[in-house]
């Protein structure tokens, strides 16, 4: 009986003592990530205010879109070396800090005088912003295979993952707002500063769990248990990020089918969300005949079950884990469920009445937030050694949706003047993406690398 109690005292206290400074970090990628979903979604706000003072038509408009996954794309791989090499804490802080002044720069394009310079030296802006933005998702992921074990992981993947949900649900009826009440460019401005703020937070709060003075022992061995990187995840020697070894391990990683498809499910998955960032608000302005106001308003609905659906998305896989699937079912079933509901979207074609063309975009999107666990797998499956470059490549080809949906886009609806091709296209590839995980992905397993 005493043994008993004394065992049962000795567990308590070892809960007690444990922290939960992880929860903290999460947050506060929530919110980096959050942000990082309101600024590459500031034109598609302001962009029918700037159609009209800019006179563009739709395909420049799409050209424009496109500009910010241009550069987002060509820098994956360079910002995963950085990652592997510097660290999460600096690059991070740094890239935080450049993408927000480049938001702020673009409150003055108005100024250049003529229109075409305003708009040449916007694509310049939102490019370089996307440069700056590269090491953002690929840092989450590493950050979360570091502070997060398996079963934790898929809910922590999630949770920041659906912060572009929130950005939409927050800032898209702020931005209209403030577009509405002050002019596009005050947007611009108020996210370009908190921004600045948030790198400077960032700076002062990050660091590896082992390091970190809030962590207790309890929490550190739970981690660490449960297979989290503790000490971050193994750095890359010099030699490692050189030309000829980078591109060894770029030649590993696309060597292997289960994670070729998982980065080719990620371009389709992308094409929703690229679909709700930058042309969703102008479909609702154009083809449904709302108000930017009201327009900025009815799209954060379709994000709040977005939000809900990329939680309970991470929830329901770590759950399988917990009662003891395997982790490839665990993750393949919420994608493969999520995505065959995201394609409900094509049936906005064949309504006319404005709250059921909202209730399908919402089912959609929550399908499409409960099957977005793609951050989980690259934390799943990354070679340890190559967290950064992994989750650069997967973010690489999943953003490339960000260069080729905008512009198709503006394609369909400058050739036809309607949205319906634009529909199709977009429920076309949430059927790709469970194809692409039953069909080509296999066992869902960490990828270990081969010696030179």
């Amino acid at each position: 009986m005493d043994l008993s109690r004394t065992a049962s005292s000795t567990d308590a206290a070892s809960s007690a003592a444990r922290t939960k400074v992880r929860y903290g970090i999460l947050a506060l990628i929530f919110v980096i990530t959050t942000l990082n979903y309101a600024d590459r979604a500031t034109l598609s706000v302001t962009g029918s205010a700037m159609r009209t003072a800019f006179s563009l038509d739709a395909i420049r408009m799409g050209y424009i879109f496109s500009a910010f996954s241009w550069a987002y794309v060509l820098s994956q791989l360079p910002a995963g070396w950085l990652l592997d090499r510097f660290g999460a804490r600096r690059v991070y802080a740094a890239s935080i800090f450049l993408w927000s002044l480049f938001t702020l720069l673009q409150s003055s394009v108005g100024l250049l005088g003529s229109a075409g310079a305003a708009i040449t030296a916007l694509f310049v802006l939102r490019f370089v912003m996307g440069a700056a933005e590269s090491p953002a998702f690929p840092a989450n992921a590493k950050v979360v295979a570091s502070w997060f074990p398996t079963n934790e992981r898929g809910t922590a993947s999630a949770i920041f993952n659906a912060a572009q949900y929130f950005a939409a649900v927050v800032f898209t009826p702020l931005m209209a707002w403030l577009t509405h009440a002050f002019g596009w460019e005050t947007v611009y401005v108020v996210m370009g500063v908190v921004g600045l703020l948030l790198a400077l937070t960032w700076l002062k709060v990050m660091k590896n769990p082992a390091d970190h003075p809030g962590v207790s022992r309890a929490e550190l061995e739970y981690i660490e248990q449960g297979g989290g990187l503790v000490s971050g995840a193994r750095k890359a020697r010099p030699d490692d990020v050189s030309k000829s070894g980078g591109w060894t391990l770029v030649r590993q990683l696309l060597g292997n089918r289960m994670l070729l498809g998982v980065y080719l499910a990620q371009y389709c998955i992308n094409v929703l969300t690229y679909f709700f960032l930058t042309w969703f608000p102008i479909y609702l302005v154009q083809a449904r005949g709302m108000t930017i106001l009201k327009a900025g308003l009815v799209a954060s609905l379709p994000a709040i079950c977005g939000f809900l659906g990329g939680v309970l998305g991470g929830v329901l896989s770590d759950g399988l884990i917990r009662r003891g699937w395997s982790l490839t079912v665990a993750r393949k079933v919420p994608i493969v469920g999520g995505m065959l509901l995201s394609t409900c979207i094509i049936g906005c074609n064949y309504v006319s009445t404005d709250w059921i063309v909202v209730a399908l975009m919402s089912l959609a999107f929550f399908g499409k937030g409960i099957g977005a666990l793609g951050w989980a797998v690259v934390a799943d499956t990354a070679p340890k050694e190559a967290l950064g470059l992994s989750g650069a490549i997967f973010n690489m080809f999943g953003n490339i949706a960000g260069i080729v949906t905008p512009i198709v886009i503006g394609y369909l609806v400058a050739r036809s003047g309607s949205f319906n091709g634009a529909l199709v296209f977009v429920g076309a590839n949430a059927l790709m993406t469970v194809i692409s995980y039953l069909v080509i992905v296999k066992d869902i397993r960490r990828v270990e690398l081969r010696a030179a």
